[in-house]
């Protein structure tokens, strides 16, 4: 195979990739804020504002950070899935914390504490370990 036809198709299949990636991002920005919205009339009806509200309403703002990172940068943190995470079983924790017996409630406890603990490993390697190569490097000929 001619080495030219190759990369052709390598820059067709990624830019086409990309356009996949890029309207996935769309829809994920458009369902969080309908569902944000959703929450907030939910919310103005009952008019109250409860724990479990406003921890959903923060996981709603997370991903929204998310994928505003992605926008700008073009890469993912770990990070955000794992604080997406530990909110969410945050809330889960105080909504059905009268239903959970002991150890589910440790359990749930303790995989907070693990992703905690996860996130401070990532930061610490990104701190004392940081990145030799930038996306912008990469895309420029040497």
């Amino acid at each position: 195979m001619n080495p030219a036809n190759d990369r052709t198709f390598s820059r067709l299949a990624l830019n086409a990739l990309g356009m996949f990636e890029a309207a996935g991002l769309v829809v994920i920005t458009l369902a969080t804020l309908v569902a944000g919205v959703i929450e907030v009339r939910t919310m103005i009806g009952a008019e109250t504002v409860t724990l479990a509200d406003l921890l959903l309403l923060f996981l709603y703002l997370e991903i929204l950070a998310m994928v505003g990172v992605y926008f700008q940068s073009g890469q993912l943190p770990v990070r955000f899935p794992l604080y997406i995470a530990i909110v969410a079983l945050a809330r889960y924790l105080v909504l059905d914390m009268k239903s959970l017996d002991v150890w589910r409630m440790l359990g749930v406890t303790a995989s907070i504490l693990l992703l905690t603990c996860a996130v401070l490993v990532i930061r610490y390697g990104h701190l004392r370990f940081p990145y030799k190569e930038t996306p912008s490097s990469r895309d420029s000929p040497p």
